[in-house]
């Protein structure tokens, strides 16, 4: 199970929601039926005060979105900030970091237009953060072949040393605002950023397709054959 959010990303406040994004492996067995399990979980609801947004998704829906792209699921595996796992996740982490890719490129990117976008809409800390943190974390994944999604690690890579301030601000609490002049300030570092992304795919070391699917393919179904035994 992963920390996301403001917790994995370098900037939580004391009054930040708890995101936890798990994976689950479903019974073999009940893969095997006319009515297989539904893939994913939701759950939300507010403990002691704390807002906990829970969701899981099962393994082979997860590898599949790796194999496609999706950062989302990449940051569940190899992500730092683990509060539980299982030894099937040391095992995979190594395959899944072979099987590294510029499709990634499309979902860091997405993401941080639609982040831009609520920005604009409207402007706090909190999303100006999520635009950097979510460009620079492609920006880094794309050169050197490694996940980072704490901001705070990449800060002085991507040219955000004063990106402190921002940090020291959000901490304080989850709904601080940002004035529009400051938004309209940090818009051409922002769009820096959108080129450093793109700039980064196009001179990627990484491979356009995840080189390993069938080794992730064999390694699932060992998996699998496993909980059958």
């Amino acid at each position: 199970m992963h920390l996301s959010g403001a917790h994995a990303y370098g900037f939580p406040s004391p009054d930040s929601d708890l995101d936890l994004k798990a994976v689950h492996v479903a019974a073999t067995r009940s893969l095997l039926g006319l009515h297989p399990p539904r893939p994913t979980f939701d759950r939300a609801e507010i403990v002691d005060g704390v807002e906990i947004d829970y969701t899981s998704n099962e393994i082979g829906h997860v590898l599949a979105g790796v194999l496609r792209g999706n950062g989302n699921f990449l940051e569940r595996i190899l992500g730092t900030t683990t509060a539980c796992s299982a030894p099937p996740l040391k095992e995979l982490q190594p395959i899944v970091r072979r099987a590294l890719h510029r499709r990634f490129h499309a979902h860091y990117r997405g993401f941080a237009v639609q982040q831009r976008a609520n920005l604009i809409q409207e402007p706090t800390v909190k999303r100006l953060l999520y635009v950097l943190r979510t460009t620079s974390t492609g920006i880094h994944l794309l050169r050197a072949g490694e996940l980072v999604i704490d901001l705070t690690q990449l800060a002085d890579e991507m040219r955000l040393r004063d990106v402190d301030e921002l940090v020291e601000r959000k901490r304080a609490g989850e709904q601080a605002s940002v004035t529009a002049e400051l938004v309209s300030a940090w818009s051409p570092r922002i769009d820096r950023l959108f080129e450093d992304l793109d700039a980064a795919r196009d001179a990627s070391p990484l491979p356009d397709e995840a080189p390993n699917e069938g080794e992730l393919d064999s390694w699932l179904v060992e998996l699998r054959r496993a909980q059958l035994g």
